[in-house]
Parts: C-alpha cells; structure tokens; sequence
C-alpha cells in the first residue's frame, strides 16, 4: 500500500517570500520558448529548447573559463583542476544533447527549418567565447556580432588576449621553464603557431611529473577538454548530416563539409605532440 510523503513542515505560504519559480526566474525562461511556425510544428519546440539549454550550458563554461585564466595568472593552478573537470562535464552534457535532437528526422525539420532564415549557431557569441578561451582564433568569425555592441566587444577583447593555453605557456615562462619567446610574446589575435622548444618543455614536465605535479595536472586537464571539444564537433557534424545530409547552413555555410573542419582544429597542439616524444 502506497504511503504519502508529504511532510507537516514542508513551506507552502509564499505570498511574501521568495519560492523556487522565483529564484529560477521561471517566468522567464518558461515563457521563452516561441516556435514561429504556422500552424505551429510539433517539433519545433525540441529544437528551440535543444538550442536554449545549449546556450546555458555554454553560460556555464564561459564563467568557468573566465575563472581558470585568472587563476592562471595569480599562478594558481589548483583551482583550475576542479574548474576545467567542470567544463568537461558540461561538454558531456553538451555531446549528450545532440542525442535529443536527433530524434528529429528530415523530414520533420524540413516542415520548419524555413522559419530560421539566416539564423544559425554560427551566431553563437558564446561558443566563439569558449573558442577563444580555447585559442581557436580567428578575426573575420566575430563579423556576424557586428549589429550586438556588447556581444561584439566582448569578442573583440577575448580575440586581442591570451588564451587560457597562452595563459599557461605564460605561467611556465614565468616559472623558469624555456618555453619560447615565439609563444609568449606574440599577436594573440592570431591562430597559435606550435613550437618544437613547447614540446622539450611538456616533455620535461611528463618526464617529471611528481617534480612538476601542478604543471603535470594541468596538461592533462586542458587534453581532457580539447578531446570533449573534438567529440563534440564530431557528433554535431553526424547530427547535422543525419537531419539535413549536405544542404547548405541556413547561415551561409557549406554545412558539412564546413563542420568536418572544424573536428581536426587542434587547440593544443603540443600536448599531442609531446605523447609521440615521452619514452623514447
């Protein structure tokens, strides 16, 4: 025989108190969702909010990231460990998703994908953050946020900084190691150019790690995220050719083609490359 649970103390007067909706500020984000369809499709909903959560999992990452390059620059490493493991999840959560979304065949998409018009998550101003933080820059990418002042500057501010990668070949500069002056006295606006000296360096750390435990623990942390980042630009590329096969992106793209480019972006390119070395 089933047994309530319901318990005499449990709060239920909230006329002059904050309760969960409010906190959560489920007015909002409950009433956010605005399929344009019409008639309205049934899965346009999925879409919206597969896109929704998406951006506030990449709200999280953002803050996250923002937090590890400051720490990286008071040359705390520790705080980063827990940080980074944190934004790994997060790409989790964001691989996961595309699960969702692939319960949506083409022919589905097809009754709606026309409301988008050039909308696309290529106008994404917080996955670019995230790829900045990560060093994947490029200048001509933040031309879409042209018509979004704040969006725009704040793109323009990451794209003239260090990364969190530039951040930490910094620090190790700082430490005593020879990292090279190519790598830490540059344009960082452009793309990072890998250097053989950066690997001597992770060499020594990997060769070394209870000598160079922090440095140790934060290499294999930024390899933890760039192999979620990878995974998940792969599964974004099945999703999309699942859904669309190679139609053009609704914002200009080749689709496709344009995403499987992006699978083979290397954000760290010596923490690869120092795995071939190690041993021999």
């Amino acid at each position: 025989m089933s047994q309530s649970r319901y318990e005499e103390t449990i709060e239920t007067d909230f006329r002059s108190r904050m309760d969960y909706s409010g906190y959560l500020r489920l007015d909002r984000i409950l009433a956010a969702q605005e399929p344009l369809s019409n008639p309205e499709h049934h899965d346009e909903m999925l879409f919206i909010i597969q896109h929704q959560t998406s951006e506030l999992w990449m709200k999280l990452a953002v803050h996250e990231l923002r937090a590890a390059v400051a720490h990286v620059q008071a040359d705390e490493l520790s705080p980063c460990f827990k940080i980074l493991a944190r934004v790994k999840q997060v790409q989790r959560m964001l691989f996961e998703q595309w699960a969702v979304l692939e319960t949506l065949t083409p022919s589905e998409y097809v009754q709606f994908r026309n409301v988008l018009g050039a909308a696309s998550g290529f106008q994404s101003h917080q996955f670019r953050m995230i790829e900045f933080y990560f060093g994947n820059k490029d200048a001509r990418s933040i031309g879409v946020f042209a018509n979004h002042e704040v969006e725009y500057a704040e793109l323009q501010r990451l794209l003239n900084a260090p990364s969190l990668y530039d951040e930490f070949l910094i620090y190790l500069a700082r430490h005593g190691f020879d990292v090279p002056a190519e790598s830490v006295n540059r344009d960082w606006s452009q793309p990072y150019t890998p250097q053989p000296g950066v690997i001597q360096v992770f060499k020594q750390i990997y060769d070394n790690p209870h000598e160079h435990w922090d440095a140790y623990e934060m290499c294999e942390k930024l390899v933890d995220v760039e192999e979620q980042f990878s995974l998940w630009r792969f599964r974004h590329v099945k999703t999309v050719e699942r859904i669309i096969g190679f139609k053009t992106g609704t914002g200009g793209s080749s689709g496709v083609p344009f995403l499987r480019r992006g699978v083979d972006i290397r954000l760290f390119p010596e923490l690869w490359d120092v795995r071939t070395e190690i041993g021999r």
